[in-house]
């Protein structure tokens, strides 16, 4: 199979000639159709991850299934498939407590991008190569568990199916199942990328009241708009005090976080109403601190950091895929490029200056 590797940490990726081992009886090979391109995948291209190498980039994808293993009933060869890159144990104290992304097996090998029996799938010659975020789908194959084969409907597009992966069920999920957002509230999205309009996706799919994006992009403002967004604002303006007005001069009950900075997770802080809700879903490498002002942190606020939207990839990927064939969940303003496998180091360039919402790879 061909695939991306990433050989040298900052440097771009080959394309190589890849064969399949060790395969398990759990395991489903799935022949990818499409794969989007992450902000976690730039990151890890650019060694901020300290991923091992070398390894295959890639963990927004959708294809078909083209082999399972004997022990695999949830998917057969032929179904379409969106990819979860969160396989879980099922059976761990945080399993048990339904918190799939906090399995005690996938963080513990989460570092050494090796499935849980720690056996590699992917080789190059006799060089293993790890599967970012255990997927690794910027290749015509990719080795998952069964449960991270998630089935959905066949009409559904596969460039847009893909969008479902990550970005999508995290802004989404972090409006509906982490803050549980009640009908008629005010939202506050800071960054209006592809987790961000999913924020405001998921606010307008909760029937929020008012919903503010914020970016220094007034394209995405306006793209934000049609996402759901009742009001924009961009940075440079007086923040705190025209948001005050937007929000009856208490500040939002719910502010979601999605850029990704320092300036970012302060605002937050700055934006929410005493007592409301702040969920941040962007990051900043591991090792950095960032500071805020104590009183920024009074008022019984709560904070929350959430990676992968809550519940079960089964389920939530159930729900939006119900939710854009009733036409609730809007795929296609995602989209802001299409191209093949060869063209992945442009397209990494391209989202790191922010030319790109989410690029698709087509196979």
């Amino acid at each position: 199979m061909k695939a991306a590797v990433l050989e040298q940490a900052g440097q771009p990726l080959q394309l190589r000639d890849l064969e399949l081992r060790n395969l398990a009886d759990g395991d489903v090979v799935v022949r990818i159709a499409a794969t989007s391109l992450c902000h976690t995948d730039l990151e890890a291209v650019q060694g901020h991850l300290g991923m091992p190498l070398p390894f295959i980039p890639g963990h927004e994808a959708a294809g078909v299934v083209e082999q399972v293993g004997r022990d695999v009933s949830n998917v057969k060869p032929g179904d379409p498939v969106v990819i979860s890159w969160n396989p879980h144990c099922g059976g761990c104290f945080y399993c048990k407590r339904h918190q799939p992304i906090l399995c005690q097996q996938y963080r513990d090998h989460a570092a050494a991008a090796l499935h849980f029996d720690g056996r590699p799938r992917v080789y190059y010659g006799d060089t293993p190569i790890k599967q970012l975020m255990y997927a690794g789908t910027f290749a015509e194959l990719a080795v998952v568990t069964g449960a991270c084969a998630v089935p959905v409907p066949p009409d559904i597009p596969m460039h847009l199916a893909c969008l479902l992966g990550c970005g999508v069920a995290t802004g989404v999920g972090a409006v509906l199942n982490i803050a549980k957002t009640v009908p008629g509230s005010s939202v506050t999205v800071i960054g209006c990328g592809a987790v961000g309009l999913s924020a405001i996706q998921g606010a307008r799919m909760a029937d929020a009241g008012t919903v503010i994006a914020i970016d220094r992009d007034p394209e995405r403002l306006n793209l934000a708009v049609a996402m759901g967004a009742t009001h924009t604002m961009q940075l440079g303006s007086d923040l705190v005090g025209e948001h005050l007005v937007l929000t009856h001069g208490r500040g939002a009950d719910y502010v979601f976080e999605a850029a990704g900075n320092e300036a970012a997770f302060r605002a937050s802080l700055e934006l929410v109403r005493p007592g409301g809700q702040v969920v941040w879903l962007g990051k900043v490498p591991v090792g950095q601190e960032v500071a805020f002002r104590w009183g920024s942190l009074m008022g019984e606020k709560r904070i929350t950091r959430s990676s992968y939207g809550g519940g079960s990839a089964a389920e939530t990927f159930s729900v939006l895929a119900d939710a854009y064939l009733k036409g609730t969940l809007l795929l296609e303003p995602y989209v802001t490029n299409r191209l093949r496998l060869e063209d992945v180091n442009l397209a990494l360039q391209r989202l790191n200056d922010r030319l790109e919402i989410r690029a698709v790879i087509e196979f």
